[in-house]
């Protein structure tokens, strides 16, 4: 009877000392493979918990790639094995999520049925208005912008790169959003600067930290230059902790963000970050698809390349055109809900 005492408060003993693993958060869909990011709780100093886990790391096969330093109190990285249930078992950590990779995608269009509207008539009465975008600066976290396409008229530029890609547009979705918003043929904004940040592979696919770190580069270089700022998200999904947080920040930094609905044919009160309640976040609600059917604007392989593609988004890069003009004319934040129950 005394053994078995001793032995039950051995175990007892055992499980007192071990510390509690805070859980992991899986969204829905694929994941980056042992990659995470980490919230930490706020006045925790971010450098000293850094440094600490560097040291735990040394020359184990674990690395931080992300510090977000204008986001939130976080960071991102590659953790294995006991790095990760170090991390999980520390008290300076709020939450630790798995990295989601979210997916653009887009089909061939059909030339033929192309749709055309009346974007110079609408330019030219913008121009007259001095509503054109000029003086407002377009951050595209996408695939990336062709720059050198004459539609931006030289307005464009390469802003940054996350996720180790090529600082190119490969895949074509990123300069053909850029210029349905701010081409010249194809947008209303054509006097505002188009900034590319890519986060997205050239296959369409967009890590939840490679996002977030661009979002936290948007939020440093439209706070440095004060210029009237939007930044585009053609993507979403399930929401989101992490992703909602940066754009929380940027929002009350003054950024103005235009996401889509998640594009995948549900309540958008559901996706990242459409479902955030804020003046300044426009969020494209579709109920019907027709708008993004045969969208022509400009495309990647030479400077003068168009072609005709059809997504579910299009609205979208329309909207920034008109949110551009409404920074210009010093309007108020334009708000475009999302209603219960649409898609």
């Amino acid at each position: 009877m005394k053994s078995f005492t001793l032995i039950a408060v051995a175990l007892a003993s055992q499980a007192l000392a071990a510390p509690t693993l805070i859980p992991l958060t899986k969204l829905a869909g694929p994941a980056k493979g042992d990659s995470y990011v980490i919230k930490l709780k706020d006045g925790v100093s971010k450098d000293s918990h850094i440094a600490q886990l560097l040291e735990f790391i040394g020359n184990q096969d674990s690395e931080v790639v992300y510090k977000y330093e204008n986001v939130f109190n976080g960071y991102a990285g590659v953790l294995k094995g006991p790095i990760l249930d170090y991390i999980r078992s520390s008290s300076e950590v709020e939450y630790i999520q798995t990295d989601t990779i979210y997916k653009i995608d887009w089909e061939q269009g059909d030339e033929e049925f192309a749709s055309e509207g009346h974007v110079e008539d609408q330019t030219s009465e913008l121009a007259k208005r001095a509503a054109n975008g000029e003086g407002v600066d377009i951050y595209g976290l996408d695939t990336g912008i062709l720059t050198s396409h004459e539609s931006f008229g030289g307005r464009a530029s390469w802003g940054a790169t996350f996720g180790g890609f090529e600082d190119k547009d490969g895949n074509g979705h990123g300069t053909h959003t850029a210029g349905t918003a701010a081409g010249s043929g194809f947008g209303l904004a054509t006097a505002a600067k188009v900034i590319a940040v890519k986060v997205c592979s050239d296959e369409g696919q967009c890590a939840t930290s490679d996002i977030v770190a661009g979002i936290n580069f948007v939020v440093s270089q439209a706070t440095s230059s004060g210029r009237p700022s939007i930044a585009t998200m053609s993507l979403g999904g399930p929401a989101d902790p992490a992703i909602d947080s940066a754009v929380k920040t940027g929002i009350s930094r003054g950024i103005h963000f235009t996401v889509a609905a998640g594009n995948e044919n549900q309540n958008a009160g559901n996706s990242s970050p459409a479902h955030l309640p804020s003046p300044t976040l426009a969020v494209t609600v579709v109920d019907v698809w027709a708008l993004g059917v045969n969208v022509r604007s400009a495309w990647i392989g030479n400077d003068t390349a168009v072609n005709t593609i059809s997504v579910p988004r299009w609205p979208l890069p329309k909207l920034q055109a008109e949110l551009s003009s409404a920074l210009v004319s010093n309007a108020e934040a334009v708000v475009i809900g999302t209603p219960s129950n649409t898609t």
